[in-house]
């Protein structure tokens, strides 16, 4: 049996495209939410910096989360966000605690 997965993704937008950004990561959440295997899908915009946003997800499992990466409303963020987005950063973590 797998592991809860906990996904930390950091993505820092180009400050022009900061609206288009965020839009396009707010239409992410209800279709992934929705998926087999998400516990949380959570987007937090930082406080001084309003370019970077973060996910914090939790998964049943890697398997689940692979499949989630797999689909097509990411694939449509990409190409929406194609040149607006400065850096995007995916941290794969386990809990210890």
């Amino acid at each position: 049996m797998s592991n809860q997965l906990t996904i930390v993704a950091r993505i820092l937008a180009k400050e022009e495209k900061r609206d288009l950004v965020k839009v396009e990561l707010l239409k992410l959440i209800d279709f992934t939410r929705a998926e087999k295997g998400c516990i949380n899908y959570d987007l937090h915009q930082d406080n001084k910096d309003p370019n970077l946003f973060l996910f914090y997800e939790n998964w049943e499992s890697y398997e689940l989360w692979q499949i989630h990466m797999g689909n097509q409303h990411l694939a449509d963020y990409l190409k929406a966000t194609e040149g607006a987005v400065v850096e995007f950063i995916v941290h794969e973590m386990t809990n210890i605690s």
